[in-house]
Parts: C-alpha cells; structure tokens; sequence
C-alpha cells in the first residue's frame, strides 16, 4: 500500500464530505467527458464544482452532451480510470509546487553566491522534479482531487455561452453542465 493511499485512507472523513465528494465527482466526470471528446481533436479545458463543471472550448453543444452522458455511463459501468487526465491542474500544481520547493531549498544559504554555485545541481534536480511529478500528480488525482465512482450522480443539463476574452476582441465558448 502506497503513502497516498494510506493517506487516503485516513483522510476519508474529509474525502467523503458531500460538498467534497460531489466536486470530486464532478472532476473525474469532467475529466471522462474530455477524454471523450479528445477523439475529435476539441482543445477543452474545465474547472468542476460540487454542482457541475464547466468546459471552456469551441465545441458543439450537442456533443458535450453525448460526451457528458457516454463517460457517466462508462463511469458507472466501471470505467473509473477516466477520471484521471494528464493535463489537469493537480499536475500542474505538483510540478509547480515541487519545482519551486527545490529551488527554495537550493538557493537558500548564507550568500547569493554560494546559492548560484549550486545552480547546476539545483537544475538536474528540478528536471528530476519534472520526471517525478506527473506519476506524482496522476496518484494525487486518483486518491485526492477526483473520484471515478459517480455513485448515484445524474446529468441534469448543459448550456452554451459564449463570452468576450477582455482585452483581445476574441470570444470563447463556454459549456457549464449541471449534475446532481
């Protein structure tokens, strides 16, 4: 047994929690739902709540709304690994937070000399960091930030905005589905 694991076995109370393991749940179902329609090439991002998540990306809406039905379905039918994403935020977080660990620790010392003579080791342990950090942040999604078991989660609804990005004169196409 792994120390996530473990760890995720005692902070169960905490996991479990409903506002908790509703955003949970929605998580692993918005990350199905984009590995479902990866297959035709959309480039999606999301961010999930305990009411629903929302996918930022042009795509039709009727095809976010088979997707968010096929990946429920296959969640409920077993299907638990689609829940994790090897571009979700968590990983992002993790090298980020690691990497930035590293760094601290390696250029923290008595002068700013010193610290620069030590850049080259600080520099093969962030990419060790970099290498280490996505299994790292895959584990973390499993037994933290997602749930692949939707339990008894519903699709309610979908709907499409479209909103200007400020600034750029570009618009972005936004679709919040709704979950209970």
């Amino acid at each position: 047994m792994t120390i996530l694991k473990r760890l995720a076995d005692v902070s169960q109370p905490i996991l479990t929690f409903p506002y908790i393991q509703r955003t949970r749940r929605n998580h692993g179902l918005e990350h199905a739902t984009i590995h479902i329609l990866s297959k035709y090439q959309h480039a999606l991002s999301g961010r999930s709540n305990d009411r629903g998540f929302v996918l930022v990306g042009e795509v039709p809406t009727d095809r976010v709304e088979q997707a968010v039905q096929e990946a429920l379905k296959r969640m409920k039918g077993g299907e638990h690994k689609l829940a994790i994403h090897p571009n979700c935020g968590t990983n992002l977080v993790t090298t980020g937070f690691l990497a930035t660990v590293v760094a601290w620790f390696g250029f923290s010392g008595s002068n700013r000399r010193s610290g620069w003579d030590r850049f080259p080791i600080i520099m093969t342990l962030i990419m060790g960091v970099f290498l280490f950090s996505t299994p790292l942040g895959m584990s973390l999604q499993q037994y933290f930030t997602t749930d692949g078991n939707p339990g008894d989660m519903e699709f309610v609804s979908v709907t499409r905005d479209v909103m200007n990005i400020p600034l750029t004169g570009r618009k972005v196409t936004i679709h919040r589905v709704v979950t209970q």
